[in-house]
């Protein structure tokens, strides 16, 4: 069994799980909520507040994950081509609003405008001789007016935005202890979020809220699984209804186990690395 032990930086920040990542040299930078970590090429993590976290989920037995993902070839191929992909563990505000922006657009787009929210709301530090924006606070973007937000370029999502903010801010939504919740209940009251559907729900689960069955379904993981896996995961329309959805996800879950979202991550990474799409 090949070691996993090894994380690949560059592939795990460039798999469309963050967004507000840049490289400088040899390091990595990323607005991570209220924090700016710098990342060499170990995956070894400074921080701009000298706090601990575990972003490229160090302690997962990720040997023991692959091995329970390894199902299929199509899955062994993705792991054999990228053996260092991590899944992410991400601030759960900005990962919520990353997401709820995502919806219909393009890695840059998305990038773009979560830098404009960052730099309107977000707090400026210096780190390393660099100029950062933190990641808006909660009371911030619900206390934004809907042009201020809208100002940002993120469309028809700038209500989504300030609503998000704001049931978060009045705790109708506890995203640390959403984390402790299991799958199913936790979905149901992310999806209660306006702009949180079932997949920006799943990106959210799995990147930051420690769901890894989360399983998100978008055109490219639709297109990968009519690809490689129409035999075992066969959709009846062009798009999928919540119940699909549900039902797709449950197969997989069945499929792949409780650690799908994994699998997820390398198939979506391998997919769009063979057409050659843009990441950060």
């Amino acid at each position: 069994m090949q070691k996993y032990s090894t994380i690949n930086v560059e592939n795990s920040i460039n798999s469309g799980q963050v967004f507000l990542w840049k490289k400088n040299e040899n390091y990595w930078y990323g607005v991570n909520g209220q924090d700016v970590l710098r990342v060499d090429e170990k995956g070894i993590i400074d921080s701009f507040h000298n706090s601990r976290t575990d972003f490229f989920r160090k302690k997962d037995n990720t040997e023991s994950i692959i091995k329970s993902i390894s199902k299929d070839k199509t899955v062994k191929n993705a792991v054999k081509k990228y053996p260092g992909l991590r899944i992410l563990r991400q601030d759960p505000f900005q990962c919520l609003i990353s997401f709820i922006v995502s919806s219909n657009s393009n890695i840059q787009k998305i990038k773009t405008s979560l830098e404009n929210l960052s730099k309107k709301f977000g707090t400026k530090v210096e780190y390393e001789n660099q100029e950062f924006f933190l990641f808006p606070k909660p009371e911030k973007l619900a206390k934004a007016s809907i042009n201020e937000i809208k100002s940002c370029g993120v469309g028809y999502r700038d209500k989504f935005i300030k609503e998000a903010a704001r049931m978060i801010l009045l705790e109708k939504i506890d995203l640390e202890l959403l984390k402790k919740c299991k799958y199913e209940e936790c979905k149901q009251s992310i999806c209660t979020i306006p702009g949180v559907g079932n997949k920006v729900a799943d990106c959210v689960m799995l990147f930051s809220l420690e769901k890894l069955e989360a399983f998100p379904l978008d055109r490219w993981m639709i297109r990968i699984l009519e690809k490689y896996y129409f035999d075992k995961f066969q959709l009846d329309t062009k798009t999928v209804t919540e119940k699909q959805y549900d039902t797709l996800h449950e197969k997989i879950v069945n499929h792949f186990g409780p650690f799908a979202g994994y699998s997820q991550q390398f198939l979506f990474k391998m997919e769009r690395e063979n057409y050659q799409k843009k990441w950060l």
